[in-house]
C-alpha cells in the first residue's frame, strides 16, 4: 500500500464534487508535470490518498482511493505523454488539517507538501498518513 496527496483548487474541483462522483470515482486529469505523472504511473488499485484544497482553504479535507490504474489522460488531446488515475472519495477528515498546522509540526518537516509545495500529486509516507489522520480526528483510518 502506498499513500498519496492530490491537490485541487476547490473552485475547479472540490472535495464535494469528488464525493458526488460516487463509487465510480473520476479521472484525476490535467496533470502536466512529469514527476506527478510518474507518481500516478506508480499507483496501485486501493492506494489511499489525501484530497487537499489548494489556493483556497489550504487544508487536507478527505481521503481518496485509487480505483483505476494509470491510463491516458482524456484531457491531453491525444498526447501520449500524459496519464492519469481514477480516484474515488472514501471519507471526510472530521477536522480538516491545515497547511499551517502541517508546517508547524516537526513530524512533517520532510513531507512533500512542505518541501515540494507546487507538485500537484505527491507521495505521503505511512507515518505522515497516520499522523494526519490522527490530527484530523480519524480514529480508524482506511488502509
Amino acid at each position: 500500500m502506498s499513500y498519496w496527496l492530490y491537490k485541487s483548487e476547490p473552485f475547479k474541483w472540490s472535495w464535494a464534487m469528488q464525493k458526488d462522483a460516487g463509487e465510480k470515482g473520476t479521472e484525476w486529469t490535467g496533470v502536466r508535470n512529469y514527476l506527478a505523472r510518474n507518481h500516478m504511473r506508480a499507483m496501485r488499485i486501493g492506494d489511499k490518498g489525501f484530497f487537499y484544497h489548494s489556493n483556497e482553504g489550504l487544508e487536507i479535507v478527505g481521503i481518496t482511493e485509487v480505483c483505476a490504474l494509470s491510463h491516458p489522460d482524456s484531457t491531453a488531446n491525444g498526447d501520449p505523454k500524459w496519464d492519469c488515475v481514477d480516484i474515488r472519495a472514501i471519507c471526510d477528515l472530521p477536522n480538516p488539517v491545515s497547511l499551517k498546522d502541517i508546517k508547524a509540526n516537526p513530524k512533517f518537516e520532510a513531507m512533500a507538501l512542505v518541501t515540494s509545495m507546487r507538485l500537484s500529486v505527491q507521495p505521503v509516507t505511512e507515518d505522515e498518513y497516520l499522523e494526519i489522520c490522527r490530527l484530523g480526528g480519524l480514529e480508524n483510518p482506511p488502509r
